[in-house]
């Protein structure tokens, strides 16, 4: 059976800590890097190197203008009401979609 290698680290006051070398070197990460993180069920959580996926060209730029929107203007940031997400819930209600599915004939 192999062996498993353990390491901890420290949490800042900033709730950040150093990925201990033993796992950078797991991993095989590199300075900017990203990490990807999954919460099992039982309160284990699987650390892994995020794979680079292609940035989308419009989402990408979407998203860093909201980051920059958020920090810039968090007072404008307002809690959802249940009642939209349960009405978001009964409009989608039997919508069925295929991510993968082409959306026009040119895409095929």
């Amino acid at each position: 059976m192999p062996i498993a290698l353990e390491a901890e680290s420290t949490l800042t006051d900033r709730y950040q800590t150093t990925v201990p070398e033993t796992v950078r070197r797991a991993l095989r990460l590199k300075k900017r890097d990203k990490i990807h993180y999954v919460i099992q069920p039982t309160g284990e959580v699987v650390l892994s190197r995020a794979d680079a996926v292609e940035d989308d060209p419009v989402l990408r730029p979407f998203l860093d203008f909201l980051a920059q929107e958020i920090a810039a203007h968090p007072e404008h940031l307002q809690r959802m009401d249940m009642s939209l997400v349960q009405q978001g819930r009964e409009l989608a209600a039997g919508v069925r979609f295929d991510v993968d599915a082409p959306l026009s004939p040119e895409d095929e």
